[in-house]
């Protein structure tokens, strides 16, 4: 179970610190390994350390085709065994200690989101994959409703690790109604990140999307006050947030998540995309929840 609503809020804004900028010696903050070289080569081997590539993924095998778009997938379910093995074994192959699964929620059936019977099917496998060297975390990317409140049933958001909360619909909405459901999100005790918080497509197969029009520093000042993690999507046709809204939530304080947000297991490598972006913008390593240690992480997120 969480903690109190204030107690989880108040802890998570004292985590919300300023600190040194992400570099590529810094990349390794989470397990406190040290580099003084430069180049590509060993900013690609830090970054390789960063410890939570948050899948925002719907955990499938695809079938055989290789890795499938979020909105094209294969017909696979994230219930059984075998689906969650491949993301599993890729992200341990990656090298990291831990990896949250977030499967989409009901409301998004193009991504076959999981209803709260499916949800808890899942929940019953995720002690299989845990062991001394390596922890599958339990989550969700949860669909952010039109008045800001989540997917889900509040006893199972409740009870998860990692809960991703996302605007999938209505994304053209005047700028105040957006602006109230992304706060309202961002406020909600039960939320940990605040995910693709534009809804923007710069690239890819399908097409182009302009950003949702929000006030984007009282959104962020609700990210900052709550200690809720501003996701920065590492998926190239994305680059979510965009540069300058970056740079706001870095000068409002915000904390960051890097995440994968992948959907099959090729798609973890993604996450060096999304580093990279955090090293020019100036991300404050320590900022950054996905390089903090699990009992770190665990203790942020207030669960048990």
């Amino acid at each position: 179970m969480r903690a109190s609503a204030a107690a989880v809020r108040r802890s998570r804004a004292r985590n919300a610190c300023p600190s040194r900028p992400i570099t590529s010696a810094r990349f390794a903050a989470g397990n406190g390994a040290q580099s003084t070289s430069s180049g590509p080569d060993s900013i690609a081997a830090t970054r390789a350390e960063l410890r939570l590539p948050f899948t925002k993924a719907v955990s499938h095998a695809s079938s055989g085709a290789g890795p499938t778009p979020a909105l094209t997938v294969a017909a696979s379910r994230s219930t059984t065994t075998a689906h969650c093995a491949p993301m599993v074994d890729a992200a341990r192959s990656l090298g990291h200690d831990y990896l949250a699964l977030t499967d989409h929620s009901p409301r998004l059936r193009v991504a076959r989101g999981l209803s709260a019977e499916r949800l808890r099917e899942q929940l019953a496998l995720i002690p299989d994959f845990c062991d001394e060297t390596f922890t599958l975390l339990s989550g969700i990317e949860v669909d952010i409703l039109d008045d800001g409140s989540l997917d889900q049933e509040d006893d199972l958001l409740e009870s998860l690790d990692i809960v991703v909360a996302s605007a999938h619909s209505a994304l053209r909405m005047e700028q105040a109604p957006m602006t109230r459901r992304l706060v309202a999100a961002a406020s909600d005790p039960r939320v940990d990140v605040l995910g693709h918080v534009t809804g923007r497509l710069v690239s890819g197969a399908r097409g182009t999307r302009p950003p949702s029009v929000f006030d984007a520093r009282a959104v962020f000042e609700a990210c900052a006050e709550h200690g809720t993690a501003l996701e920065i999507n590492s998926r190239p046709e994305r680059e979510d947030p965009p540069d300058d809204l970056l740079a706001l939530a870095i000068e409002i304080g915000c904390l960051f998540s890097i995440d994968s947000d992948a959907h099959a297991p090729g798609q973890l490598s993604l996450l060096d995309h999304g580093a990279a972006r955090a090293e020019r913008a100036g991300v404050p390593a320590d900022r950054v929840i996905t390089t903090w240690p699990l009992e770190r992480l665990r203790e942020w997120a207030s669960t048990s």
